[in-house]
């Protein structure tokens, strides 16, 4: 039994019509309010030495982890509080000025590199990033290509620092992803 396919493509493009038709597109117009504002949580400031400390062992561009990490320590820093981050494994990745399509800076698709932007606005509003040489060394990262202010350090750095801010009284936020 042969079918015949303009009978099918007929019969598809009509489904299709059908279906585009089910619901009116856009249901909503461009800037219509669909998710309420009430904010649950007070506005915290920083207290007089309070410190926030982020860790972040996420691939920059393949989840929003370590872009929302950044984020994150930035809003603390502009809070008030002193407010640092360490890359470590595959966070070191998040750390290169090398990074870039096809010349070093040009991102290859939207967002490619929105991380680096981050990292350079929270350096110069006054945060401090560390980067573990470790995790540099895994994927084959360069010092000379980190981030202008990015602090290259010893891999055994990453839990001391973790047990200096804890004893700092630091809210932590540490971010994993694979």
């Amino acid at each position: 039994m042969t079918t015949d396919t303009a009978d099918i493509d007929a019969q598809i493009a009509e489904n299709m019509a059908k279906s585009l038709g089910e619901i009116p597109h856009p249901s909503q117009q461009p800037g219509t309010n669909i998710y309420g504002s009430t904010k649950i949580f007070p506005d915290y400031r920083a207290e007089e030495g309070e410190t926030y400390f982020t860790l972040v062992h996420g691939i920059p561009h393949e989840s929003s982890v370590s872009f929302v990490a950044v984020l994150q320590a930035t809003r603390a820093l502009r809070k008030g509080f002193e407010s640092a981050i360490y890359f470590y494994g595959p966070g070191t990745l998040a750390c290169m000025a090398s990074r870039g399509f096809p010349t070093m800076g040009d991102a290859g698709f939207p967002g490619e590199l929105n991380t680096n932007g981050a990292i350079e606005t929270f350096i110069k509003e006054g945060g401090t990033v560390f980067c573990c040489r470790f995790g540099m060394g895994l994927h084959g990262l360069r010092e000379e290509d980190l981030i202008e202010g990015v602090v290259p350090s010893h891999p055994l750095d990453v839990q001391d620092a973790l047990i200096h801010y804890a004893r700092k009284g630091a809210i932590i936020n540490s971010t994993y992803n694979l």
